[in-house]
């Protein structure tokens, strides 16, 4: 049966795609229950490869069902058809994705991103104290609602730690995420404590919205492995980053997995816990961006806030796609150049 017809029985109008893959795709839907504009993940086991239906999706679908956190999105309705189609319900990001945000505005002020960082801190606290790592941190993934709250999305790598029976937790062994925010650890293909790897990928996220770049160039694996197994965090010469904030990325981008900084820690950093400042002695916005920045969906002419290739490439494997602003990558630079999600997308282009 069509999606839409399927959908509409149970109370929801399709509208536009906001992402499609070779065995999933992301819809923009109108509730009739909830009274508002959701997103609609469809994914049709019979194109899924079989290590993503026995291990990835089963896993998510758990992990969804039982995370409720004002900063993680609300995942309303989950159910299957007899076709074999999954259709998930969940709560819309309708000012896109965090990635796409910054490259159209920039670098962000400070006290936004201490707003929307501790978010996210507050979101893989939850997270971590239920045993859930998340394991594909990054932009993408980070929603922003009407308000600019910052919702974490895209659990389909996240898994539950599990103990031995002497109480020692099992270290991951499969590689996930992407490249420029995944820990040496990963990228060297050891074991690893996913939940100092969901603390790397944050300070990823943190230097990249205060200086609207990345840390790090993954053009060149080895090269980039050996500047993070020095320590060290070049900032651009053109920001100026507080010595409080780059003390906390020094502490969440350290190779030394017993010296990485953890999510409890995080949230008591002197930087997280600092009061907004006003140097104009006026009251300083901390719930978004000022209105020239915060422009309209329609401003933006409709882009869609998914990529539409989603996470799958053409053969069905699920992988990640780079989607690095670079090193110096500029707002002005992005736009005239073709959509750096893909390379060489007609479907996906640049505002």
């Amino acid at each position: 049966m069509d999606d839409s017809l399927v959908l509409k029985k149970r109370g929801y109008t399709l509208g536009i795609s906001l992402g499609e893959g070779s065995y999933a795709k992301v819809k923009s839907a109108y509730s009739e229950r909830l009274k508002t504009n959701v997103a609609i993940k469809i994914i049709n086991r019979s194109k899924a490869p079989a290590d993503f239906l026995e291990k990835f999706l089963p896993r998510e679908l758990e992990i969804l069902a039982s995370l409720n956190h004002r900063n993680i999105v609300k995942t309303f309705e989950i159910f299957e058809t007899s076709e074999g189609k999954v259709y998930m319900i969940m709560e819309l990001g309708v000012q896109g994705d965090l990635l796409e945000f910054i490259k159209f505005r920039g670098a962000l002020p400070e006290d936004f991103t201490r707003k929307l960082f501790k978010q996210l801190s507050l979101a893989i606290q939850f997270a971590h104290d239920l045993d859930v790592v998340h394991r594909d941190l990054k932009c993408e993934n980070l929603l922003l609602d009407k308000d600019f709250n910052l919702k974490v999305s895209d659990f389909g790598f996240a898994r539950r730690i599990n103990y031995d029976d002497a109480g020692q937790m099992i270290l991951s062994k499969t590689f996930c995420g992407s490249a420029a925010y995944a820990a040496p650890e990963v990228l060297q293909g050891l074991p690893y404590n996913a939940k100092v790897y969901d603390v790397w990928s944050m300070g990823v996220v943190l230097f990249i919205m205060l200086c609207g770049s990345m840390p790090y160039d993954d053009s060149n694996i080895k090269k980039m492995l050996k500047i993070q197994k020095e320590h060290r965090v070049d900032f651009p010469r053109s920001k100026t980053v507080p010595t409080e904030c780059k003390d906390l990325m020094y502490r969440m981008l350290n190779p030394d997995v017993a010296q990485r900084i953890e999510i409890d820690d995080i949230l008591e950093h002197v930087w997280v816990q600092s009061k907004s400042k006003s140097h104009d002695g006026s009251k300083r916005r901390e719930d978004g961006p000022s209105s020239e920045a915060a422009c309209s969906k329609k401003e933006r002419k409709g882009e869609s806030s998914k990529h539409p290739h989603g996470n799958e490439n053409k053969k069905g494997e699920k992988v990640e796609v780079e989607a690095e602003l670079g090193p110096k990558l500029s707002v002005e630079v992005y736009i005239s150049t073709l959509c750096p999600l893909c390379r060489d997308c007609s479907s996906h282009k640049s505002p």
